[in-house]
């Protein structure tokens, strides 16, 4: 039996799961990864980030094209339904790139994608000539894509001080300094984006360091650096990330779908996650995500998780970090479209630019900050055309 978190970062499997996997009892935390284990040092069948990988063979059933195809085409029909008229894909292999143009031409694919490659697959897009950018208006590709650390809703971002109840766990490393330093220096000399997952200060901090060094060896004039997900900043990081013009793009709809983990960073330093106040008063532009599959792909419910902060059960998490409702439509509408250097074709109702829109049954900002999630939409405008209508 293998279970996995729907946050991507963590499984839970069997003992014959375990022994299908040659994981024992004396077996050794790979680097990047844990099994979890009881006081008493014996498996609990909790496996985290990279030592979730030797459970992969198990799995033989994978995606076919025409799956894949389908899938395009079935999240098209979810996303548009909510809104959404463009996503950025942050985990897309070949397989998942061949799939949206199959569906695109199928006449299947009703929103505009910017696909971040994995860090692995960089060397054949650099082979083909290929760097950030490649594409149309339809399907973009856009930066190559690397872990510094594990999983907020998961546990295992790595922080600077303990999670609170574990005392001296800090979380996960996921890859190694010299890794993600060698990948970086490549692909942005050759003119790629570079968009990192970190979710701890400490991830936060080793990349902006990673940063500052590629810019410093190869200076380019606007490479919109991103931080997938950026999540617990301090001041100190924050000015850095001002200085380097860094994208942050977190995910604020944590605090209300993920609300019952946020006791384990506690108070101080849930004031700085998610810190979309702090990024704007530096005049950063924070993008919005969903991180979707690990929380819903909901536009509504991230723009009244930023402006409340509050969990499903009424708590309050960093209220210093709550910003206004047209603050936070920009943050997923023109930011987003900064992010993936298409600002000046999209993001905005503005002449000249793509018909993407979306109708709304009621007025938002005549709506209370905690009624925004009943607020639904009429209808969807992509490239001119409805491709839903309620």
């Amino acid at each position: 039996m293998l279970i996995r978190h729907r946050g991507g970062h963590t499984i839970f499997v069997n003992s014959a799961a375990l022994k299908l996997a040659g994981v024992g009892e004396k077996t050794a935390d790979p680097a990047g990864g844990r099994y979890g284990r009881d006081s008493s040092g014996v498996l609990t069948g909790f496996v985290a980030d990279s030592a979730t990988n030797g459970f992969s063979k198990l799995i033989s059933e994978k995606a076919t094209r025409d799956d894949l195809r389908r899938g395009a085409a079935f999240i098209s029909k979810m996303f548009t339904r909510k809104g959404v008229t463009s996503a950025c894909d942050a985990d897309a292999g070949p397989d998942a790139v061949e799939g949206y143009q199959d569906a695109r031409d199928a006449g299947d694919l009703r929103f505009r994608t910017y696909c971040l490659i994995h860090a692995a697959d960089l060397p054949h897009f650099m082979q083909a000539g290929i760097h950030s950018g490649f594409g149309d208006d339809w399907l973009r590709i856009g930066g190559v894509k690397q872990y510094a650390d594990g999983s907020i809703s998961e546990r295992t971002a790595w922080l600077s001080q303990p999670y609170i109840g574990i005392p001296n766990y800090t979380g996960l490393q996921v890859t190694r300094r010299e890794e993600l330093l060698e990948t970086s220096r490549k692909a942005h000399a050759a003119g790629w984006q570079l968009a990192t997952h970190a979710n701890g200060d400490l991830a936060i901090d080793e990349v902006l360091g990673i940063y500052e060094q590629v810019q410093t060896e190869t200076p380019r004039r606007d490479p919109r650096f991103r931080i997938e997900h950026c999540t617990l900043v301090n001041p100190s990081l924050i000015q850095r990330m001002s200085r380097l013009k860094v994208i942050p793009a977190p995910f604020s709809c944590y605090v209300y779908f993920h609300g019952d983990v946020m006791h384990f960073y506690g108070e101080e330093r849930t004031r700085n996650m998610f810190a979309m106040r702090s990024f704007i008063d530096v005049g950063l532009r924070p993008t919005d995500a969903s991180d979707y599959t690990a929380s819903p792909s909901d536009p509504m419910m991230w723009l009244e998780s930023q402006l409340t902060r509050t969990d499903p059960k009424g708590n309050v998490w960093g209220i210093n970090q709550r910003i206004t409702l047209e603050e936070a439509i920009r943050c997923g509408t023109l930011n987003g479209a900064y992010a993936s250097f298409e600002d000046e074709i999209k993001g905005s109702i503005t002449a000249g630019k793509l018909a993407d829109l979306v109708v709304l049954a009621q007025d938002p900002f005549k709506t209370a900050p905690s009624d925004l999630m009943t607020v639904t939409v009429e209808r969807t405008m992509v490239d001119g055309k409805w491709v839903y209508e309620s």
